[in-house]
């Protein structure tokens, strides 16, 4: 039983680098010193990181679990790519202080991240169903 934990652990190790750098991109796409296709990208991928629609949904076997590995990581590390590094590294220095003191709740951005999705679904839906007709 010690062996399988020790063997996960740098799986968990990513994971938790991997929620910290979706902080740090939330923190940074605030800052004044990214351009702003870099803070569009970095919406983009928060967004999709914390929504609970996925591009694939989860339920399809194999498949469902592959945007979470490999989109997400992936938009993380391009979103990471276009951001100043005086802007990262600030940024994870506030995540770190933030994440010391407890995790922050951000419910108006939860809702707000629903609401955006309820309307881009209404809207794919009025298109779709003024295309079939």
């Amino acid at each position: 039983m010690v062996q399988k934990t020790k063997a996960l652990d740098p799986l968990k190790n990513r994971a938790r680098r991997l929620k910290q750098d979706i902080y740090v991109l939330y923190l940074s796409y605030r800052d004044p010193r990214v351009p702003w296709f870099a803070k569009f990208f970095a919406v983009c991928v928060v967004a999709y990181a914390f929504s609970p629609i996925d591009l694939i949904p989860d339920f399809i076997p194999i498949l469902g679990y592959l945007d979470d590995l490999i989109i997400v990581p992936f938009g993380i590390a391009l979103a990471l790519k276009m951001i100043p590094r005086p802007v990262i590294e600030d940024c994870r220095m506030r995540a770190d202080e933030i994440r010391q003191r407890g995790k922050p709740k951000y419910w108006i951005t939860g809702v707000l991240f629903i609401v955006i999705w309820i309307l881009c679904v209404i809207w794919i839906g009025s298109v779709l169903y003024r295309w079939i007709q």
